[in-house]
């Protein structure tokens, strides 16, 4: 666990130094694996209609309910030398 734990703080680092901005499906996905990640299941209120980029990125972390915060971490770690 402490080897994934560095090898996704790393990528936390890493991610910030990108050459190029991802597309917002990517990025919602990083912050999806980042907040399960770090925070585990959402147990957020869902945003209303009014709040979209509120709802798109509680949809995400929502979409990966059940994921452990390990599985997380790898996702993460993998797409970030995806983007590399």
């Amino acid at each position: 666990m402490s080897d994934l734990k560095t090898k996704f703080d790393a990528a936390l680092a890493n991610s910030k130094n990108l050459t190029e901005r991802p597309d917002n499906a990517t990025l919602l996905k990083l912050y999806a694996l980042y907040k399960q990640a770090s925070t585990g299941d959402n147990t957020d209120k869902k945003p209303g209609f009014s709040d979209m980029v509120g709802r798109a990125k509680w949809e995400a972390w929502h979409g990966l309910k059940g994921t452990s915060s390990e599985d997380a971490m790898q996702q993460y770690v993998d797409l970030i030398e995806s983007l590399s």
